[in-house]
C-alpha cells in the first residue's frame, strides 16, 4: 500500500516537472501561468460537476432499496469499517457487468452498478467490488486524478503554445537561437508523455483500491475472482468505444469497458487483470498464512 501512495507521489512530481520544465521553454511565467488558470477552471468543472454527468450520461437511477437491500447492506457494512459516510447508489441498465465510484469527496460520493454485475457475481463477488469501489472514496481518487488531469491539461496548453511559438518564430529574446525542429518536437512528445505519467497515475490508484479494498472485506480472493469473471463477460457485454464521450469515462470502471487491448501497456488506464489477480492471491497469503 505504501509502495503505491509513494509511486503516486513520484508520478505527481514527474508530472509537475514537465508542466515546469516547458514552461521553461516558452522563455516565462505568463504562459504557464495562463495555461495553469485555464485547466484548473476547466478540471474544476469537471471536479465538482463530473459526478451528475456521467450518471446522466449512463442514465442511471437509484438504486431500489427494497429490492437490493443486500447491496445496500453490503455498502453500510463497509462504509462503517471504512469510516465513511454511506454513498448514494446507483443502477445502470446495462447488461455489460461494471461498476464505478464518483463524486469529489466522501460526503458527496456515488457509486454506480450495473444491472450485469448484479446479474454475474455471486454475493461476495459483488462485495469485493464494492470494497473496491468504496476503497476509491477513500483513497480520494477522484482528487488524486483531478490533480494530475489538471497538470496534464497545462502540459497540453504549454506544449501548444510552443509549437506555435516555433512554427512562428516569435520566441522569447533569450530563446531566438534555439532550433525551432526541435521545440517543435518537444511540444509534440510533451503532452504525449503527459499522458503516459497521467495513466500510470490511474493505473497506480487501481493497484491501491484492489488492495484498499481487500483488507476492508477481509477477503483478497473475493474481488479476484469477481475480476477474472467481470474481464472474461467484457467479449459478451461491453461499451462501444466509438462513443468518445464514453471513452472519456473508461478509466472510472473496475475494469476496462472495452474490447481489445491497447497496443502497449503505457497507453492502458487500468493494470492488466492478471497481475491485479496475482496481488491480490499474494495478499491473501500475506493476510491468512496459515490457511
Amino acid at each position: 500500500m505504501f509502495f503505491n501512495q509513494l509511486k503516486t507521489f513520484i508520478l505527481l512530481v514527474l508530472l509537475s516537472s514537465l508542466f515546469i520544465g516547458i514552461g521553461g521553454l516558452i522563455g516565462g511565467q505568463s504562459g504557464m501561468q495562463f495555461a495553469l488558470i485555464m485547466a484548473l477552471i476547466f478540471n474544476g468543472i469537471a471536479y465538482f460537476f463530473s459526478d451528475r454527468m456521467v450518471l446522466r450520461m449512463y442514465k442511471a437511477q437509484p438504486l431500489d432499496h427494497e429490492h437490493y437491500a443486500y447491496v445496500y447492506g453490503m455498502i453500510q457494512e463497509l462504509a462503517n469499517s471504512m469510516h465513511l459516510p454511506m454513498p448514494k447508489l446507483w443502477l445502470i441498465n446495462n447488461s455489460m457487468a461494471n461498476a464505478f465510484a464518483t463524486g469529489r469527496n466522501p460526503k458527496h460520493a456515488s457509486i454506480a452498478v450495473t444491472s450485469g454485475i448484479l446479474d454475474l457475481l455471486e454475493p461476495y463477488e459483488l462485495r469485493g467490488v464494492l470494497a473496491h469501489e468504496m476503497a476509491h472514496i477513500y483513497n480520494r481518487d477522484i482528487l488524486i486524478s483531478t490533480i494530475a488531469a489538471t497538470i496534464a491539461t497545462s502540459i497540453g496548453y504549454l506544449a501548444s503554445m510552443l509549437r506555435w511559438s516555433a512554427f512562428s518564430g516569435s520566441m522569447h529574446s533569450k530563446r531566438r537561437n534555439s532550433n525551432p525542429f526541435v521545440l517543435m518536437v518537444i511540444g509534440m512528445l510533451m503532452p504525449i508523455a503527459a499522458m503516459i505519467v497521467q495513466l500510470a497515475i490511474s493505473r497506480s490508484r487501481e493497484y491501491l483500491a484492489d488492495e484498499t479494498g481487500a483488507h476492508a472485506a477481509h477477503d483478497p480472493l473475493a474481488l479476484a475472482s469477481a475480476l477474472e469473471k467481470l474481464h472474461n463477460h467484457i467479449p459478451q457485454a461491453h461499451l462501444n468505444n466509438t462513443d468518445a464521450k464514453r471513452a472519456s469515462t473508461a478509466a472510472l470502471f473496475i475494469v476496462h469497458p472495452f474490447t481489445g487491448r491497447s497496443w502497449t501497456s503505457l497507453f492502458a488506464t487500468h493494470p492488466p487483470i492478471h497481475k491485479r489477480v496475482a496481488r491480490l492471491r499474494a495478499l491473501y497469503e500475506k493476510m491468512f498464512p496459515h490457511r
